[in-house]
């Protein structure tokens, strides 16, 4: 399994783009690969397991327009043959992530969906994991820590038979060189994995400079985290010790390079993307503004509203943002956007319950029993009605 992000301990270095291959094209596809050896078989056995458990997990979303329409963006990248060897679980998670399995399980999380705006964005990633699955990257990985954390074992016995400043000086070194080198090959395979991504999209109809901008997507949303938190600008083109991708400015120019240049004019499927996901995104959002990160998931609504206009949903999504911030300056702004969507689509009632306790907190509590009043009208059997009713004066209530 290769996650799509990974944590960053600390720079160490400056990274260096890689001298890749202009502009390739997918290699020959040599069917599903089958397992070989024990290694390999007990390796797809266990995925096999995990496999079983995920299906059963409360987390899948099982909607069968977005499994079908997630799954036909993919086959659109990578190609019919290839996709035939996937299986497709969406999971409710918020966070940016997707990951591909050896035995073909390939899990998308419900924040990937925040964080790519058109069917190219979210063909990249999808790719991406793809890429790692053709090459087995996964059986790789697994092998090299193997060999990695044996020899290890062998010299701490060693060590052990000999005990000495040397010998103890010596196996650290030799432990700092092992676990570098993991680190080491784990990103080589991530630009390996996008190198096989851009050349689907190099190959097929969608517009693969789409995959450089999911990670100025990236880095966007982490500087607009970290201001928001008071932290300084992150160093994206630094590498750390340990880091298991490499680091995302490499990325995004890497893949800029290798895309096809007349690819720019294709379609990239926003607006396909954007009428797929809209019954999702609301939902999606709210799981979004419950990580508590302000930076972000402001930085992401109005991403989404620079690529599609402001919605009700959105607006209401960035109230319920400020509300729930709670600075009493939130307040005041949280109202306007509540009533911003209110204008548009009048019968959004959580809009009007987001009004009318945005505008008590602001003093103004004639309009927020106003507000509240047409909340209980549009949805008299909310969860929430009878606390809500009890904000209102009785003659008023419900």
């Amino acid at each position: 399994m290769r996650p799509w992000l990974g944590g960053v301990l600390g720079a160490l270095a400056i990274a260096q783009p890689l001298s890749a291959e202009e502009s390739p094209l997918p290699p020959p596809y040599e069917g599903v690969y089958q397992p070989q050896g024990v290694d390999e078989i007990g390796f797809w056995r266990e995925d096999d397991e995990s496999e079983r458990a995920l299906a059963a997990s409360p987390l899948v979303i099982r909607d069968a327009a977005l499994n079908s329409y997630v799954k036909g963006v993919l086959c659109d990248t990578v190609g019919p043959d290839r996709c035939n060897a996937v299986r497709v679980y969406i999971l409710r998670e918020p966070t940016f992530n997707a990951s591909m399995s050896p035995n073909g399980t390939m899990r998308v999380f419900s924040g990937l969906f925040l964080r790519v705006r058109s069917e190219a964005e979210l063909g990249a990633v999808l790719g991406h994991e793809f890429g790692h699955f053709e090459r087995r990257h996964s059986l790789a990985g697994f092998r090299r820590a193997r060999s990695g954390t044996d020899l290890l074992a062998w010299t701490s016995l060693l060590v052990s038979m000999a005990p000495s400043y040397g010998a103890a000086s010596s196996q650290r070194s030799l432990e700092m060189a092992v676990y570098g080198q993991i680190f080491r090959h784990g990103r080589d395979q991530e630009r390996e994995a996008d190198r096989l991504g851009v050349s689907y999209l190099n190959q097929g109809r969608l517009r693969p400079q789409a995959a450089s901008e999911v990670w100025k997507t990236v880095m966007t949303e982490a500087e607009s985290s970290a201001r928001s938190r008071g932290l300084k600008k992150p160093n994206f083109k630094a590498i750390a010790f340990f880091a298991s991708h490499p680091p995302e400015a490499e990325r995004a120019d890497n893949l800029a390079a290798l895309a096809v240049p007349d690819g720019a004019a294709r379609d990239d499927g926003a607006l396909r993307y954007r009428e797929a996901l809209a019954p999702f995104m609301p939902q999606f959002l709210d799981d979004q503004i419950k990580l508590n990160d302000f930076g972000a998931s402001d930085f992401l609504i109005e991403n989404m509203a620079e690529s599609g206009g402001w919605s009700a949903p959105l607006w209401f999504s960035r109230g319920e943002l400020y509300r729930l911030r709670g600075a009493q300056r939130d307040f005041v702004n949280a109202a306007d956007f509540y009533a911003r969507a209110i204008a548009l689509d009048p019968s959004l009632a959580e809009a009007h319950r987001g009004l009318g306790l945005a505008l008590f907190k602001t003093g103004r509590r004639e309009e927020g029993m106003t507000a509240l009043k047409e909340y209980l009208n549009l949805k008299p059997d909310a969860s929430d009605a009878k606390m809500i009713a009890l904000m209102l004066p009785q003659d008023t209530g419900s």
